[in-house]
């Protein structure tokens, strides 16, 4: 990164995740709850539709203006080694990796995740 920005503490974007979730889990229920969907999930099938939902939702936001409602809740933001939103590419690879939990859990000393990596971003403070 070009910059020197402020790096968020763990416990911030944890809680941005899990504003994310809860609005893609309500959204779901909102969009599916016809065919049964609900909140907590009932079962695999409820699970893979929410984050389903969440992997959507979070890369349009974070690919098109570089925060979730949940990182802009939590005064933080998405960017690419320029400083701008990465990219809706870009943000479905990370969501998607960031689902699988495991490389987001494994970080570097600058606190970017494996799946920030593989797509060239770095969540900052806004």
């Amino acid at each position: 990164m070009t910059e020197t920005y402020d790096e968020p503490s763990l416990g911030r974007r944890i809680v941005a995740l899990l504003i994310d979730w809860v609005i893609a889990s309500l959204s779901a229920v909102a969009l599916f709850g016809w065919a049964g969907v609900q909140f907590p999930p009932a079962g695999i099938r409820d699970q893979l539709i929410i984050n389903g939902v969440f992997v959507l939702e979070v890369s349009i936001l974070l690919g098109l203006v570089g925060f979730s409602i949940g990182k802009r809740v939590m005064g933080l933001r998405l960017i690419n080694p320029d400083g701008r939103p990465i990219g809706i590419p870009r943000a479905v690879l990370r969501t998607v990796l960031l689902s699988f939990v495991i490389p987001a859990i494994i970080m570097t000393e600058d606190k970017r995740g494996l799946h920030d990596l593989a797509a060239g971003s770095k969540v900052v403070r806004a």
